[in-house]
């Protein structure tokens, strides 16, 4: 049944005597769209638009777009994987932003770190298959598979937010909309597109369909009609970020370490500290220090800049969810990209500004890349020194670090450390959540010994 149409027939299910059958029967000679318009939009019972679900496909996106389309709490997919696939020849996406110019030095850097990747790969694989002879045991196209993998890892430092990629995803029609709404209201061009693009797909005939010969109805033609800009979003972050600006004290001095993790007992300080981190290039603990030695006023404050725009159809901000832990982590986006699509958790990052520098795997130099990856790099930051915003976030490779917060209960802490620290894993995300590990073990030594966490310097490379 197409997903309006499943949704009317198990609300009517939930609320009558009938069977299914009889409910489905029912809905075939009913609107569900007149049903949907009065109870779904008009009165807010928004559950019901969780018993429709709908499979959309993106093709030829940014990796930034996919991982903005990834962003929903409730969302199921899959997008292009770096690791089997070669990207030297996939081109790359150009942010509509960008004029003449500045669209033709955006295209000369990526050209060349696609070049630059081809390169790193090339040699990555020759020093694997030196260092890893193949196994008696073990077939040649196995080998062989395995230790492209583990060469693409490694050249994926060089491919950057602008490449292309596909992304397949399950949601609900209630989940759906909250997503259109907020791509309308995005800060990319591409995401803007994308989201009006997905509201004329929901009031269109399916592109695929199962069956040929059978009836075809539009996706969901009543979501298609209210899903407008997210404009409560857009004026959040506006607001944070003009207020972080005018009232924040310097930034204090020091370096943050790759992995903190906070308990924040101080729910106010917690919450106003994770409404302006999105805003700022401040680690979490500086701003939740901050707001600490504020008075309640100087918090009330914020909460109320954060809210001022919220109107009733508005969820509140993210900025007031959170978790039990905090962990506050400078990492390359690359291993972000892959940690980002753990669903129990709540997550915030900063502007990809590029400030924090960029990672260098150790095969690099053992390969004989370092000139090639390193000569790549410092050309693709000075590039985006002359682009403006959008153009120099999408021209940021998977290397470049970023600051990410991650927000969590322990059973989240201990599948993600468990999961992604094992030796199938990428080695940038498997140190990663190795010091979660380490640090859960520092604060909660009784609980952090229950985590069995894979350390890094234990490998497997052959195994995937």
């Amino acid at each position: 049944m197409p997903p309006e149409k499943s949704a009317y027939a198990l609300a009517r299910y939930s609320r009558s005597p009938d069977s299914i059958r009889d409910s489905i029967e029912w809905v075939r000679a009913h609107d569900s769209q007149k049903f949907l318009e009065s109870f779904y939009f008009q009165y807010g019972h928004a559950s019901i638009a969780d018993l429709g679900h709908t499979v959309l496909c993106f093709e030829g996106i940014s990796e930034l777009a996919a991982t903005e389309i990834e962003e929903e709490p409730l969302w199921d997919g899959q997008a292009k994987s770096s690791r089997y696939q070669d990207f030297s020849r996939s081109g790359f996406i150009t942010p509509p932003e960008l004029a003449a110019d500045a669209a033709a030095t955006y295209q000369a850097a990526g050209d060349a770190l696609l070049a630059a990747y081809a390169k790193v790969n090339q040699l990555a694989f020759a020093r694997l298959c030196e260092r890893l002879p193949c196994p008696a045991d073990m077939k040649p196209d196995a080998y062989q598979r395995n230790i492209a993998a583990r060469a693409f890892d490694v050249a994926r430092y060089l491919l950057f937010w602008g490449v292309p990629t596909n992304v397949g995803q399950v949601s609900s029609i209630r989940t759906l909309e909250k997503q259109i709404r907020r791509l309308k209201s995005s800060e990319f061009q591409e995401l803007r597109d994308l989201g009006g693009e997905m509201a004329e797909a929901c009031a269109a005939e399916p592109d695929c369909r199962w069956d040929l010969n059978g009836p075809c109805e539009a996706l969901a033609p009543t979501l298609a009609r209210h899903a407008d800009p997210d404009e409560y979003a857009a004026a959040l972050r506006a607001d944070l970020r003009e207020w972080a600006g005018q009232n924040l004290p310097a930034h204090a001095s020091g370096t943050a370490p790759r992995v903190d993790l906070l308990k924040p007992a101080d729910t106010p300080a917690d919450i106003v500290a994770t409404l302006l981190y999105p805003v700022t290039a401040r680690p979490f603990r500086e701003l939740y220090e901050l707001a600490r030695s504020w008075s309640s006023r100087q918090r009330a404050e914020v909460i109320d800049v954060a809210t001022r725009s919220r109107t009733r159809r508005d969820e509140i901000a993210a900025g007031f969810r959170g978790g039990l832990y905090a962990y506050d982590m400078v990492i390359d986006i690359g291993a972000y990209r892959d940690l980002h699509r753990h669903r129990r958790c709540q997550k915030f990052r900063q502007d990809y500004s590029g400030d924090l520098g960029y990672d260098t795997p150790q095969l690099v130099d053992d390969a004989g890349a370092g000139e090639i990856f390193h000569s790549a790099m410092q050309s693709a930051w000075e590039s985006r020194r002359v682009l403006p915003p959008a153009g120099a976030q999408y021209l940021l490779p998977l290397g470049a670090r970023s600051r990410f917060l991650f927000k969590m209960d322990f059973a989240e802490a201990e599948y993600i450390s468990r999961l992604r620290s094992g030796v199938k894993g990428h080695f940038s995300y498997r140190e990663i959540a190795w010091e979660m590990k380490c640090r859960m073990e520092e604060l909660e030594p009784e609980l952090g010994r229950l985590i069995e966490a894979t350390p890094p310097w234990v490998e497997d490379p052959l195994r995937r």
